[in-house]
């Protein structure tokens, strides 16, 4: 492909940033500028010489605009091959069509609207525009074509050195142009798929992410990483999140904050989550952030050096002097932070602070990915919650009121510590949690071990199993440590060995029926 110049572009954007100065700029050029509805307004207002698509197809906008740039001499005139087909375009009378400047209606914005109705969401479906875009980005041997206003600069940039568009950065801006009109097409997709009354997994599925940042490396250095935002967002995520102070996020920090994030967000009551290698080491609720965070800290202090700390109500300054007095941390969340908060960081610049959105709606009601070599698993997001009607007790020995408190505290902690799983808490905070084994009788072991090393009292604690019991050695292990109250799913081949053993030692056992598997 060679180099083309640019004699015509039609410009038509619902986007706006930036576009009369392009305008103006390609206006000096000696550009033909092309036009729309309030683009052209637009322009005009601004002194620059607009003609209407209408004046050039002989055709009205109709059907509310509905059907505009449709039309043989707007599309032959992108899609025209100028090797090829220029005989066509003199018999029919069409002018080429150089650049394609279009942007397309806002649908996500739209739809992101609480009070949308169904009848708005459609009328913002964009027709004319992915078509034009398509067809430019089809012939971008002839044509260039503009979807981001970022690459304004670059454009105008080309045609002030040599007065045309090379062939590399049409492919670029094309390849742009389609990712863009496919990424609308999912956001449409998605969204009619949420207004069906029973959503089924699509036989193609088209996922949309747009980048939100080039990382310094991977999970390692030798790996190059990025992230990206999802097309829609529905309610606290680290795609959404303000970075208030701290260097750059790293591909660790933030799969390791949305553990955290995942986790804080369960509880009501002022509560800290801290994770490290995407495993809670210490969680805890309590009158304040401040007690929460102790409560926190304490469970595990050694690993707990250079994790996240996530907290679900407003940071003040003693909780973050707390912090910066006792240990290093990569990462700091909170939905809000106390005025001065900041301040204290200004000795601290590689720590980071992320404000997340209040929005009460959690992300488990959504799904959950999971790559595989050459596919994708797709579930829908755990996001089963057990309330205390909810439990059967399958003991002689009953539950006390403070350890059901206790024992559903638990059961909302083990849901994100990574399988096999291992819980023991007291007072509402953890006080050892084993995880990522392939025994779950290791994962109460390390459990133990934590509290110990710890030097937290065990006995009279309660235990989370992430799933059941295969046998009741990990049972008679509690029991060595004191542990009064046990809960778990239940559903075992041995259930009723479980449950005995849990008699034989006094154990309260009670059975959720769900199980929280996390790998």
């Amino acid at each position: 492909m060679k180099p083309i110049s640019v004699k015509t572009a039609l410009i038509s954007v619902s986007d706006k940033d930036g576009i009369v100065d392009f305008a103006r700029e390609l206006q000096v050029r000696g550009v033909k500028i092309l036009s729309t509805g309030g683009t052209a307004s637009l322009l005009a207002k601004a002194d620059i010489a607009v003609t209407q698509v209408a004046d050039v197809t002989g055709f009205p906008e109709i059907m509310g605009g509905r059907v505009k740039t449709l039309h043989p001499k707007i599309h032959g005139a992108i899609l025209g091959r100028r090797d090829i087909d220029l005989p066509v375009m003199e018999q029919h009378d069409i002018d080429p069509i150089d650049l394609v400047v279009v942007n397309l209606y806002p649908f996500r914005e739209t739809i992101e609207k609480p009070d949308v109705s169904f009848d708005d969401a459609i009328e913002n479906i964009d027709i004319g525009g992915p078509a034009m875009i398509r067809a430019a980005a089809k012939n971008h041997a002839d044509v260039a074509v503009i979807t981001d206003s970022n690459d304004y600069t670059e454009v105008l940039r080309q045609l002030t050195a040599d007065q045309s568009i090379d062939a590399a950065f049409r492919q670029q801006l094309a390849r742009k142009a389609f990712a863009h009109t496919a990424a609308y097409d999912s956001a449409i997709a998605e969204y009619l798929g949420r207004q069906e009354a029973e959503y089924t997994y699509p036989e193609e599925l088209t996922l949309s992410y747009a980048k939100v940042q080039e990382l310094r490396y991977g999970e390692n250095p030798h790996q190059s990483a990025v992230f990206y935002r999802g097309s829609t967002i529905d309610g606290p995520s680290l795609a959404n999140a303000r970075q208030l102070h701290g260097k750059a996020l790293s591909f660790n920090n933030i799969a390791d904050s949305d553990a955290a994030l995942s986790c804080v967000l369960q509880f009501d009551k002022p509560a800290c989550v801290i994770v490290k290698h995407a495993n809670p080491c210490g969680v805890a609720v309590a009158d304040s952030l401040s007690a929460a965070y102790e409560g926190a800290y304490v469970c595990d202090p050694v690993s707990a050096f250079g994790g996240i700390i996530a907290f679900n109500q407003t940071l003040d300054k003693n909780t973050l002097a707390e912090i910066l007095g006792r240990q290093f941390v990569e990462v700091i969340l909170a939905p809000s932070v106390e005025e001065g908060v900041q301040a204290l960081l200004s000795e601290k610049p590689n720590i980071r602070l992320l404000t997340y959105s209040d929005d009460s709606r959690s992300l488990d009601n959504g799904f959950d990915y999971k790559r595989v070599a050459g596919g994708l698993l797709v579930q829908q997001a755990d996001a089963a919650v057990v309330a205390r009607d909810d439990l059967q007790i399958v003991t002689k020995t009953g539950v006390e009121s403070r350890q059901m408190d206790d024992l559903l505290f638990a059961w909302k902690v083990v849901k994100y510590v990574k399988s096999n799983a291992i819980v023991y808490c007291r007072d509402q905070a953890t006080i050892g949690i084993g995880a990522g084994q392939m025994s779950r009788v290791y994962s109460a072991r390390i459990a133990i071990l934590k509290a110990q090393e710890a030097e937290l009292e065990i006995a009279g604690s309660v235990m989370a199993s992430d799933a059941f019991f295969p046998f009741r050695d990990s049972i008679d292990q509690a029991a060595q440590s004191g542990v009064s109250a046990i809960i778990q799913p239940g559903g075992s081949m041995r259930d009723d060995e479980v449950i005995a053993a849990a008699d034989e030692h006094g154990i309260a056992m009670a059975f959720t029926s769900v199980r929280h598997f996390r790998h």
